[in-house]
């Protein structure tokens, strides 16, 4: 049986941006930041032309949902004990425990995660592609689709869906 993907991995496929990880005993980190960069492959059948996707039509995709984070404050929305509010001049507030923050809503995306692991962060994106590719190219069913986003060089977390 044969088997056709794409890898994606260009130098520009990243984004900065502040999180603190909050551990299962309920600790957490300290705020701190990371110089994210993404990957992803996907597999699919070859079209008539000889292509899975394009990688000229799907990169500027990726692009856009890499940079619709870039240098912010990621803040994981779903998380069961972590509570933020949005104040009437546009501060958002976040606590969690004793930690208190406040930050201008400017400078803050809140996500639909319960946490902001790079697991969670490659699941966020992976799926948010995925749509993507399924809306804009609808005559390319996605057979496999892996996205990684490393945190540090050599230390990345990865989502794959397999349809």
């Amino acid at each position: 049986m044969e088997s056709w993907s794409i890898e994606i991995n260009k130098e520009y496929l990243k984004f900065s941006a502040a999180h603190f990880l909050i551990f299962p005993d309920g600790s957490s980190e300290r705020l701190h930041g990371h110089n994210y960069q993404v990957s992803c492959a996907i597999s699919g059948a070859l079209s008539e032309f000889g292509l899975v996707l394009d990688f000229k039509r799907v990169k500027p995709i990726i692009r856009e949902l890499v940079d619709a984070l870039d240098e912010y404050w990621l803040i994981p929305g779903e998380h069961p004990v972590l509570k933020w509010n949005e104040r009437d001049d546009e501060v958002i507030e976040i606590r969690y425990r004793e930690l208190y923050y406040a930050a201008p809503k400017s400078d803050v995306v809140i996500l639909p995660l319960r946490n902001i692991s790079a697991e969670k962060l490659a699941s966020f994106l992976g799926r948010a592609l995925l749509e993507r590719i399924r809306t804009d190219f609808p005559e390319m069913p996605v057979e496999s689709l892996k996205m990684c986003v490393e945190e540090t060089s050599g230390q990345q977390g990865c989502w794959t869906f397999t349809a």
